[in-house]
């Protein structure tokens, strides 16, 4: 009796793994909220934008706090849970192809920005270094500069830090979390797009802006 129980256990136990091994693994979907970043963002944003829940403008790469409101607004408009994440069924419902490698590849604009973070404002306070991934950001959407992050950086005499090669160097980590908090929408400046550092500046426009803030060695401005 015992041994027809043992063979009966063990056939149950070779049935059950040849189920498990057969059965297909869940993908684990890349799910876009906020402080999210890239292209599966600016799908989302250009959604909205046509649907009339983001205005014009709004479309940037970058999952900030009015993206995450027309979003929620979208997903009630269509009987989705309003959690303000693009999951699979959201991403369905817009048409866009939940793409799980988005999260795997590092967006050119966070090194880009970790780069000038880190040879502009290093051993400069946190705050600053967030204030200076900021102002980068916002010349990218101001009408005044150029409208991608690679195009303010490298615009010709925009930073002394590329022209004189530190931009080149090895981001710190902080520079990082910086850059990806920047991304994410913070801005301590409240939407400066120029700083310069008195102890270094001639610049006769730099130095007549009116003066927002000062952080660390920093001085943010306004432009006129």
């Amino acid at each position: 009796m015992k041994r027809r129980t043992l063979v009966v256990l063990t056939l149950l136990a070779v049935f059950a793994a040849a189920f498990l091994l057969r059965a297909p693994t869940a993908a684990v979907p890349a799910l876009s909220r906020i402080g999210s970043y890239g292209r599966e963002v600016e799908l989302i944003q250009e959604k909205l934008v046509s649907e009339g829940y983001l205005g014009e403008g709004g479309v940037d790469g970058i999952f900030g706090p009015k993206t995450l409101a027309a979003l929620k607004e979208y997903q009630k408009a269509n009987g989705l849970d309003p959690d303000g994440i693009a999951g699979p069924l959201t991403l369905g419902s817009m048409n866009i192809e939940d793409s799980g490698k988005n999260s795997a590849v590092k967006d050119a604009r966070l090194e880009l920005l970790a780069h000038v973070i880190s040879a502009e404002a290093r051993g400069e306070p946190y705050e600053g270094q967030v204030a200076v991934g900021a102002v980068v950001l916002n010349r990218v959407r101001h009408p005044s500069f150029p409208d991608t992050v690679a195009g303010v950086i490298y615009q010709r005499g925009a930073f002394d830090t590329v022209a004189d090669g530190q931009i080149d160097l090895e981001p710190t980590e902080s520079a990082y979390r910086a850059a990806r908090e920047a991304l994410s929408g913070a801005d301590p400046t409240g939407g400066c797009v120029y700083f310069y550092d008195p102890r270094h500046t001639s610049n006769r426009y730099m130095l007549s802006l009116e003066v927002a803030l000062v952080i660390g060695h920093h001085v943010f401005c306004e432009p006129q």
